[in-house]
């Protein structure tokens, strides 16, 4: 079989993880990604800074060491997005590398152009905060002391900064003035920053949600697959015993002279089969993996064949099959899917017994199959939780997990399955599965 599940996330894609630190991975990819376009306005806000400093205030900097520096800043940012580009999943211990990195180039640049007497020291303050909003609390208090020991270190070691001789305060003084610009410009980027990263950070709660609740509910489907399993095993023996006694009875005298007994006999006799079967293919299906006991076929034989077999086995009025499959493709079928179908053609058989339809087309990449009925259709609460464990209308224990096999089924192959009600009356439930899930690889062997 040839593709993947098309609609895997990048928190899927890791294995041997749990799904919490997968997670949390993928959130920090975003939030890398945040970094490296933060770095990308420092480049441009020290370029602009710099030019105006020296060509407009006239401002002696250390501009050959100032640039180099900066040069180790764009090259740094280049090289963290070639990384980041192609590497999916980034951990704490590198965002605190990447902020480790930004506050020493900080630094350099505050030692060159007067440490503690710069205005702009107070970026500092952005460093922290922003370790608060991505590292774990270990991380952060050590951005915290760092950025102490770098202040303190610009205290003692690094020159003051030379204004232009100048006798104005308040807000004609340049250093105030800086300082402003420095507030500005810290309270705006830490508003939209940390605004995108709050939105990643919610995104990656709601796909942690969903894989646990995907976890839980596969692991209700493997404790029904077992309860099933062992079902299986326990009616192999009164279905034999119930067909030896039928044979029996079939040869009685006084029930060979009654042909009407005899015609009910021979039903008794065919739906045991279909029970032997559906057991079969319990226990088939337990025991080996998809691919394994698949049969290799084309599309619309298979359709064509489990239209036939479903049909002449289920008491309908009106059955209308349409399959609008003109190309018909190779490909490998399961018992697990082909129950799948059967499921939904039931659950329509029984709330609409005297008419159903049922159609087949290729939409693009996909394989589409519409199940319609003239039944009284959902209601609302069944199908905002449609696919949901016992949401069921028939008011029976366990009703509602064939429709909830249905769609886990359909997941597992990259699927979905959507439901809704008819303008006209009843219910459609349409699956929708990705040909690649199910085609053939080329160069296989002969299809069957």
């Amino acid at each position: 079989m040839t593709g993947n599940i098309a609609r895997q996330t990048d928190a899927e894609s890791v294995k041997g993880q749990p799904a919490a630190n997968v997670v949390e991975n993928v959130a920090g990819h975003n939030n890398m990604l945040q970094l490296i376009q933060l770095r990308w306005i420092a480049v441009i806000g020290q370029i602009t800074t710099i030019t105006v400093a020296t060509v407009g205030l006239g401002i002696h900097l250390r501009l050959p060491q100032m640039l180099e520096v900066l040069a180790c800043l764009i090259a740094f940012n280049i090289a963290s997005h070639l990384r980041w580009h192609e590497r999916r999943v980034v951990a704490n211990d590198e965002l605190f590398f990447a902020l480790l990195v930004d506050v020493g180039i900080l630094t350099l640049q505050l030692y060159l152009s007067g440490g503690t007497t710069n205005p702009f020291a107070s970026l500092y303050l952005m460093q922290v905060i922003l370790s608060a909003v991505l590292l774990k609390a270990w991380s952060t208090w050590s951005i915290v002391g760092i950025t102490c020991v770098c202040l303190a270190g610009l205290s003692l070691f690094s020159d003051p900064l030379a204004l232009p001789s100048q006798n104005s305060e308040g807000l004609s003084s340049l250093y105030i003035e800086g300082m402003i610009i420095c507030f500005v410009l810290n309270a705006a980027l830490l508003v939209i920053f940390i605004t995108r990263i709050q939105s990643n950070h919610k995104i990656a709660d709601t796909q942690l949600a969903d894989m646990r609740q995907r976890a839980a509910e596969e692991e209700h489907i493997v404790r029904m697959g077992l309860l099933a399993s062992g079902a299986a095993h326990e009616l192999g023996t009164p279905l034999a015993t119930m067909s030896v006694i039928l044979g029996d009875w079939k040869r009685v005298p006084e029930f060979s002279k009654n042909i009407e007994l005899q015609e009910e006999i021979v039903e008794m006799q065919a739906q045991l089969q279909r029970c032997k079967s559906i057991v079969s293919g319990i226990l088939l299906s337990a025991g080996e993996t998809r691919g394994e006991s698949a049969v290799k076929t084309t599309v619309n034989k298979f359709l064509n064949d489990l239209v036939k077999e479903w049909q002449s086995s289920r008491p309908i009025t009106s059955f209308v099959y349409e399959n609008h499959i003109q190309q018909d493709i190779p490909v490998v079928f399961d018992s697990t899917l082909k129950q799948t179908i059967f499921n939904i053609l039931d659950n329509a058989l029984e709330a609409s017994p005297k008419w159903l339809s049922f159609e087949a087309a290729r939409d693009a990449d996909s394989l589409s199959l519409l199940v319609t009925d003239a039944g009284p259709g959902f209601a609302p609460a069944m199908l905002s939780q449609f696919g949901k464990p016992y949401q069921s209308s028939k008011g029976r224990p366990g009703g509602g997990l064939g429709l909830f096999l249905v769609v886990n089924v359909a997941r597992t192959l990259g699927g979905i399955v959507a439901a809704q009600n008819r303008a006209e009356g009843g219910a459609a439930v349409r699956l929708t599965l990705p040909l690649a899930a199910i085609t053939v690889e080329e160069g296989s062997e002969h299809v069957s």
